[in-house]
């Protein structure tokens, strides 16, 4: 008999289990959703969100239900984390030297929202269906929560709300094949050529305009841009200043940290008056050491005068007489000693040249003898000291007050609209991150903590979305699946080409810069990946950051009104 069958017997024992405890279905869904977002096909990768997705309706056939309390303490999480990351940016892109950037992202998030709500009126979808075509066309997972969240509050039975909750995921998993398959082959491969640009060379004419050196594109962990090297000082610098040797060789930055005389060492200073004999450290572009044009004196083996400490630091700028200076002025100001690795901004390593600007919010990630990086953080802002302690008392006020604020409602009509508790936590995490940018002696979030409110928090709730819908997910695919293909790939493209459009033609935006925006407007980071591949270079990622902050919110933004409108 059937029952008799060993195989089925476990799978009825682990079906009764996973019931009785679903957090262990939670899990379950987790680490299968981890491994499904691993597959690849051809270059596309489903990713942990779709496959997260997936995972929990396999397992929610079990006729699983989780707590609705699991996913909302999780999507907070989530929303405050993202919020935080971009917060910075968000308020950078508010000022005026951003208004291009803005602007496109005005014109793509608004278009995605009236192609999503023509479509579905056309098709006859309902708020729900909507909702999730949106969510999906542009990989914004975040409109799930706060559109569930608008379908909860409506004046409706209880089953017509779970059936328009249930269809969101159907039609953010069906949609989200092509808003991110074909969207990234879209911004990396078909726009530049709708543009009739080639990527890779007009990367090249930007980095010629803006003095990008090529060698600096390829510096990796094996090849160091600075160096420090021990020389027998040439007799012409006797009786003169380090400051007389190092101005000699501008505009290179070139650095003398410390002094060999005789036996006897020194710390190095401008004013230091050079001997006869000195061995020097000498501080230098490795392209400098090398180059015939030095003329120091003759390279030394001397362990001894080269064996001090050395630190590499992030700092974070927070001084706001710095903001908006370039590095040049700061690195003649305040920069002797310490050279810069990198330049991080939104999350996004920026290249960097003798016109770049810093920002308040960016981190700096520099290089030299310990007291001098020292020296250089307390002037420019906050120096990150290494530490695994994440501010939970800043966490949790900043969910809290937030979620206090996302109650307060106001009336549209006869339907009461407000950001939600879920939404107080975004708009509070944009504050918070901002905070921290200026201020940063408090409400440390280190990177993995971070990561796992990012991303194990976003896949938490996207698995309890899966494991509730369960066995109503394949029946809502059966029904609406084959239309969903078609509006997911127009909301997902139509809103990209009308922003490549008005960008290059209206706001006449540099194509290298321009897709890179186009990616961070519409919250699709796979592509600016492709884009830069496609380009050769990083220089897509300078458009990226202010459209990507500004993209989250308003797409974000859209999950209730959409709900409004489609009601």
């Amino acid at each position: 008999m059937r029952t008799c069958n060993p195989e089925y017997r476990v799978i009825t024992l682990l079906a009764t289990s996973l019931r009785h405890n679903p957090e262990l279905a939670v899990f379950l869904t987790l680490a299968l959703g981890f491994l499904l977002g691993r597959l690849r096909l051809g270059s596309f990768k489903l990713g942990n969100v779709v496959g997260t997705l997936l995972a929990g309706v396999i397992i929610g056939q079990l006729d699983i239900q989780v707590h609705p309390l699991v996913k909302i303490v999780f999507f907070d999480l989530f929303l405050f984390a993202t919020g935080y990351k971009v917060g910075p940016q968000f308020f950078r892109g508010l000022k005026k030297n951003a208004l291009p950037q803005v602007l496109l992202t005005l014109v793509l998030c608004i278009t995605s929202l009236v192609a999503t709500v023509v479509a579905a009126k056309i098709l006859g979808y309902d708020c729900g269906t909507a909702a999730g075509v949106l969510a999906g066309a542009f990989t914004e997972s975040t409109v799930i929560g706060t559109a569930g969240d608008m379908i909860s509050r409506l004046n409706l039975p209880e089953a017509e709300k779970q059936r328009l909750l249930n269809n969101i995921p159907v039609a953010y998993a069906v949609s989200y094949l092509v808003g991110t398959g074909f969207v990234v082959w879209f911004l990396s491969s078909l726009a530049p050529k709708l543009m009739r640009v080639n990527l890779k060379a007009e990367s090249r004419k930007l980095e010629a305009q803006m003095s990008i050196q090529p060698a600096e594109q390829f510096s990796t962990s094996g090849y160091r841009e600075w160096d420090i090297r021990a020389y027998r000082l040439a007799d012409r610098f006797a009786d003169r200043q380090i400051a007389d040797l190092e101005k000699s060789f501008a505009p290179e930055r070139v650095f003398v940290e410390r002094i060999r005389r005789n036996s006897e060492f020194l710390n190095a200073t401008p004013d230091t008056e050079l001997h006869a004999g000195d061995v020097a450290a000498v501080m230098a572009r490795h392209r400098v050491l090398l180059s015939r044009s030095f003329a120091v004196g003759s390279e030394v083996e001397d362990r001894e005068l080269l064996d001090f400490p050395t630190m590499t630091a992030d700092i974070v700028v927070t001084n706001r007489a710095l903001d908006d200076q370039t590095l040049p002025r700061l690195a003649e100001q305040y920069g002797r000693g310490v050279a810069l690795e990198k330049l991080i901004r939104g999350g996004e390593e920026i290249p960097f040249t003798a016109e770049t600007t810093v920002q308040r919010g960016d981190l700096l990630r520099i290089v030299g003898a310990t007291q001098h990086v020292e020296r250089v953080g307390k002037i420019l802002g906050y120096l990150e000291r290494p530490s695994s302690e994440t501010d939970m008392v800043f966490v949790g006020l900043g969910i809290f007050v937030g979620g206090l604020i996302g109650l307060l409602s106001i009336k549209v009509g006869r339907l009461p609209l407000s950001l939600t508790a879920s939404g107080g936590s975004l708009i509070m995490g944009l504050v918070f991150g901002w905070l921290r940018s200026v201020r940063p002696t408090f409400g440390r979030i280190p990177e993995p903590a971070l990561w796992v409110f990012d991303t194990v928090g976003l896949a938490v709730f996207i698995g309890v979305v899966g494991l509730n819908a369960g066995r109503s997910f394949v029946t809502g695919l059966r029904v609406t699946g084959p239309s969903l293909l078609l509006v997911g790939f127009l909301v997902a493209t139509l809103p990209h080409l009308v922003a490549i459009l008005f960008g290059r033609y209206l706001l006449k935006m540099n194509p290298v810069i321009l897709l890179g925006a186009c990616s961070g407007a519409g919250t699709v980071t796979a592509a600016l990946r492709a884009i830069q591949d496609e380009a050769g270079s990083k220089l897509p990622a300078l458009g990226y950051t202010v459209p990507y902050a500004i993209g989250n919110i308003l797409l974000t933004a859209w999950g209730p009104v959409i709900v409004m409108l489609m009601r």
